[in-house]
C-alpha cells in the first residue's frame, strides 16, 4: 500500500489532484483510515492513474474519461473517440495557423510602415435577396460608380410596385464577367416567392459562405483602396476568394463622407 503523497509521487500528479478524481468517483483509494482519513492506494491502482493521465493528455475532459473508464470501453469505441478527438485537434489546429497567418501579416505591415487592415473572418447565413443585374466594364470606380448608382435608385423605385418588403440593407454584389466585365447586382434581403411576380426583379439565393470582412467609411468611390487591402490580407493568409464580393450598406446619410460600408469578400472552403 502507498500512501497518498508517495502514490502521487509515482503516478506524477498532485495530491491535490488525486483528492479531487477521489471526490468524483474517478479514482477511490484502496482504503481510507476510518479514525484519521489518510488515504492509501495499491500498486496496481498506478495503471489505472496512468489511463486516466494518458487520456487526459490527449485532451479527454474528466466526465469523458470517467465514462471510457466507467464503460470499458472496446477498441472500436476507443477509436471512434479518437477519431472525434483528433478530428477536433485537427479544427484546432488550423485555427491557430489561420491566427499564426494574421499575426504574421500585421507584424510584416508594421515593418513597412503600411498599416493592417482590420479584417474579420465572419459567417455569413443563406439568405434569398431581391434585386436587378446590370454591366460594367472593369472593376475601377470610373467604371463601376456610373452603374451602381442608377442600378441602386432603379431598385428602390421598383420595390413599392413589387410589394416587396427589405428585410434588411443594401446590398452590392460583384462577380467577374466576361474578360474585364462586371456583373453588377443592386440587391436586398427579402423573404419573398421566387415564382411571384417582382415588377422585373431577379431572386437570387446565396448559400452561407464565410467571408472575410473590412469596415469601409467614406465615399463609396473611394471604395477601391479597402478592397486593395482585402485582397493584400488575403494573400498573405493563404486564403481565396470566391464570388460574389459584397459591399453591404450599412449606413448612407446624406454626407457621403459619413457613409459606413461593409466590404464582404466570400472565402473558399478549400
Amino acid at each position: 500500500m502507498f500512501a497518498i503523497g508517495e502514490f502521487a509521487r509515482h503516478g506524477r500528479v498532485s495530491i491535490r489532484m488525486l483528492r479531487h478524481y477521489d471526490a468524483i468517483g474517478l479514482l477511490r483509494p484502496a482504503y481510507v483510515d476510518p479514525a484519521t482519513g489518510y488515504r492509501s492506494y495499491t500498486a496496481a491502482q498506478l495503471a489505472d492513474l496512468n489511463r486516466i493521465v494518458a487520456l487526459k493528455d490527449l485532451g479527454f475532459s474528466l466526465d469523458q474519461v470517467a465514462t471510457m473508464i466507467a464503460d470499458d470501453l472496446g477498441p472500436a469505441e476507443l477509436r471512434t473517440m479518437l477519431t472525434m478527438r483528433r478530428a477536433q485537434l485537427e479544427t484546432t489546429l488550423a485555427e491557430s495557423q489561420a491566427r499564426l497567418a494574421q499575426v504574421e501579416s500585421r507584424l510584416r505591415g508594421l515593418e513597412n510602415d503600411v498599416p493592417a487592415a482590420d479584417v474579420v473572418v465572419k459567417d455569413l447565413p443563406a439568405v434569398r435577396l431581391v434585386g436587378l443585374t446590370a454591366t460594367a466594364a472593369s472593376f475601377t470606380p470610373d467604371d463601376i460608380t456610373p452603374v451602381v448608382h442608377p442600378l441602386c435608385a432603379e431598385l428602390g423605385r421598383r420595390l413599392p410596385d413589387a410589394d416587396v418588403r427589405p428585410a434588411g440593407r443594401l446590398t452590392c454584389l460583384y462577380e467577374q464577367g466576361s474578360e474585364d466585365e462586371v456583373v453588377v447586382r443592386a440587391t436586398v434581403p427579402a423573404a419573398v416567392d421566387a415564382g411571384g411576380n417582382l415588377n422585373g426583379l431577379d431572386v437570387i439565393d446565396l448559400p452561407a459562405t464565410q467571408a472575410a470582412t473590412l469596415v469601409h467609411r467614406g465615399p463609396i468611390d473611394q471604395v477601391l483602396p479597402p478592397w486593395q487591402a482585402l485582397a493584400r490580407w488575403l494573400d498573405d493568409n493563404g486564403r481565396r476568394a470566391a464570388e460574389p464580393a459584397r459591399e453591404l450598406y450599412l449606413d448612407t446619410p446624406e454626407d457621403s463622407h459619413d457613409w459606413v460600408t461593409e466590404l464582404q469578400q466570400s472565402l473558399t472552403t478549400d
